[in-house]
């Protein structure tokens, strides 16, 4: 038997392969973005800068720490005020996932905080759940689970 390629099945097969490629580098760059973003957002948090962070929270986010879990308001209403103060947040490792028009966030972190007078550092790793409105992503929900600081993010 044989078998012959022409010229449309080869043209086909590197359009295929061009729109793999390129959908792969999209998605790469977004992930990268996500993470970038998801740093500036300690910076915002350590600087109690609820100008940047209001349009990053989505109306309807919601936030679980270690004390309570409450919604987008009372969060910037707590960073504005400082009976938390996000002082120093240091990122050992983030992996980010890509799913249509969200994407989720994990991040391995130690937290410096000011947390009703008394100074504290805590591991966490948090889970931040971003989904993509009108061309910008929010954080959905961010969640703060303790964890060891041998504790690995699978990638």
């Amino acid at each position: 038997m044989t078998y012959s390629i022409t010229p449309n099945i080869v043209s086909a097969t590197v359009a295929m392969l061009a729109v793999v490629f390129c959908t792969q580098v999209l998605a790469s760059e977004e992930s990268e973005a996500l993470a970038e973003l998801s740093q500036q957002k300690w910076q915002w948090m350590s600087d109690k800068n609820v100008k940047e962070l209001e349009p990053l929270f989505h109306n309807d986010a919601k936030f679980v720490h270690m004390s309570g879990s409450w919604k987008k308001q009372r969060e910037l209403d707590i960073i504005k005020e400082g009976s938390i103060w996000y002082k120093n947040t240091k990122v050992h490792d983030v992996d980010v996932e890509l799913i249509g028009g969200s994407a989720v966030v994990w991040s391995r972190i130690t937290l410096e905080a000011h947390v009703r007078g008394n100074d504290v550092s805590n591991e966490f790793t948090t889970t931040e759940v971003f989904v993509k409105e009108n061309g910008q992503w929010q954080i959905l929900a961010l969640t703060f689970s303790k964890v060891r600081d041998s504790h690995k993010i699978e990638h």
